[in-house]
C-alpha cells in the first residue's frame, strides 16, 4: 500500500512538475540529428525497430524523442524506486514505459515488450542499464529483437559540452546551450533462430559497433574516451 500511494502521489503532483522542469532544461539543448530521414523511411515503410542506446547518453535526447510520438515508442524502465520516479515523467514525454529490468522482473518485462512490438513500430532499449557494466550490450537486446522480429537500430549520441556524474557509467548531463549529436545507424537484422555461439557472436558485434560508433562521434565533438 505505501508503494502504491507513493506512485500515485508522483503521478499527480511530482511527475508534472518534473516534466515541466525537464522540458525547460531540454529546451536549452540543441539536438542535431543525422540519418533521421533514412530511419523514418525504414519505419514508415513497415519496418520494426529497436533503438539501442547507452544508459550514459539518454538524457540529452529525451526532448528530441517527443518528435516521434506518432510512432508510439515504448521503453523499458527499471522496477527500482528510481524507476517509479522516472516512469510517469517518461509518459509525459510521449513514451510508453514498460516496467522491468535484467535484474528485477526481466522475463515479464521482456514478454511485455515483445507484446508491445507486435502492435507498434518501434521501441527504445537501454542496452547496458540500469546498473551496467558500462559499455556492455546485454543479451536482452538480442533476445527482444529475435522474439519481436524487429531490427536493432544503433543510436549514437554525443555532446560537445557536458557534466560527467560520479556514477557507474559516468552519466553525461549536457550543459545548457550545448549541442547533442544523434546519429542513427543502419538497421541490424537478427535471425529468429541462433545457437548459443551465434547469439554471442552477434551480441559482441552489436557491442563493438556501439562502442566504435560512439567513439567516432565523441571525437567529432571534441571528447577523448568516454566509454
Amino acid at each position: 500500500m505505501p508503494g502504491t500511494y507513493r506512485i500515485s502521489l508522483m503521478k499527480i503532483f511530482v511527475a508534472p512538475l518534473a516534466y515541466f522542469l525537464l522540458r525547460l532544461y531540454l529546451s536549452t539543448v540543441r539536438v542535431r540529428p543525422l540519418h533521421e530521414d533514412a530511419l523514418l523511411q525504414f519505419l514508415e515503410g513497415g519496418g520494426k525497430g529497436i533503438g539501442a542506446i547507452w544508459h550514459q547518453r539518454f538524457l540529452g535526447v529525451l526532448g528530441y524523442v517527443t518528435k516521434f510520438r506518432h510512432l508510439s515508442l515504448s521503453i523499458m524502465i527499471s522496477m527500482s524506486r528510481d524507476g517509479d520516479w522516472i516512469a510517469p515523467v517518461v509518459k509525459f514525454l510521449g513514451l510508453r514505459p514498460v516496467r522491468g529490468s535484467s535484474t528485477r522482473g526481466g522475463k515479464e518485462a521482456l514478454a511485455a515488450m515483445v507484446k508491445d512490438l507486435a502492435s507498434n513500430q518501434a521501441a527504445l532499449h537501454v542496452v547496458d542499464g540500469p546498473q551496467g557494466p558500462k559499455g556492455v550490450v546485454k543479451a536482452g537486446l538480442i533476445r527482444l529483437a529475435q522474439l519481436s522480429r524487429a531490427a536493432i537500430i544503433p543510436v549514437y549520441i554525443s555532446v560537445d559540452r557536458a557534466w560527467t556524474a560520479r556514477s557507474w557509467d559516468r552519466f553525461l548531463i549536457p550543459r545548457p546551450f550545448s549541442q547533442v549529436r544523434v546519429r542513427f545507424g543502419e538497421p541490424i537484422d537478427v535471425p529468429e533462430q541462433m545457437d548459443e555461439e551465434a547469439f554471442e557472436v552477434l551480441r559482441l558485434a552489436v557491442e563493438k559497433k556501439m562502442i566504435q560508433g560512439h567513439a567516432l562521434d565523441d571525437r567529432h565533438c571534441g571528447w577523448g574516451r568516454l566509454l
